[in-house]
């Protein structure tokens, strides 16, 4: 995937020595059950000198009285989805890990990304903090796709990924029930610079290594 010019955050590293990657955690939250897959997006203010005005799955960084480890991804996860959506309920052990991302080393600011699903709560209603995030919406994955391809939502390479592999499941359950099945690798995509244009890489694609 090319881009042009790379989301607020993502500027390249001009030092010799990469930065070392935050741990960090994300809830992609879906609703749905056996007969539908929405999944929530959230808009980080365009004030943020993080990916500002962009849409992604609610999360955060690991503080660092949550400790270490996976049961330190999970409590920050579920953390961060009640401070920027107000959706609480559900218990770190109930998340179902699905995938971890490392921001590639020539980039300035790294996180360590480890992404979870959960089962919307029965009647949920979410709310922005209004002042991180500031509008969110729930979508299916190709409708978050076709969004991005009109220009209306901005997504980032990862988000844009994992909808990608979201689009194939039917139902939130469905996706779940192959997630608790899966062993969960990190991913740590590779920049290739060509004049002004920015290939992103994934292990296994041509020019990776």
């Amino acid at each position: 995937m090319e881009f042009e010019k790379p989301a607020p955050g993502e500027e390249l590293n001009e030092s010799a020595e990469a930065t070392p990657p935050r741990q960090a955690a994300s809830v992609i939250l879906l609703r749905g059950g056996s007969q539908a897959l929405e999944l929530l997006l959230v808009q980080r203010t365009p004030e943020a000198r993080f990916m500002g005005g962009f849409w992604v799955f609610p999360g955060g960084a690991v503080d660092a009285h949550e400790g270490e480890g996976d049961e330190a991804h999970r409590l920050a996860a579920v953390r961060e989805l009640e401070e920027e959506a107000s959706v609480g309920g559900i218990a770190p052990t109930e998340l179902v890990k699905f995938s971890r991302w490392i921001t590639p080393a020539v980039v300035q600011i790294r996180f360590d990304t480890h992404f979870f699903l959960a089962s919307a709560p029965a009647d949920v209603s979410p709310v922005v903090d209004g002042s991180e995030i500031v509008d969110l919406v729930w979508h299916t994955p190709q409708g978050a796709l076709d969004a991005y391809g009109r220009e209306e939502l901005p997504l980032v390479f990862p988000t844009i990924k994992h909808l990608e592999q979201f689009a194939g499941f039917e139902s939130a359950d469905a996706l779940i029930a192959h997630a608790a099945q899966q062993t969960v690798r990190p991913v740590e995509p590779r920049i290739l610079i060509e004049g002004e244009v920015a290939r992103v890489l994934l292990p296994g694609e041509p020019g990776y290594d």
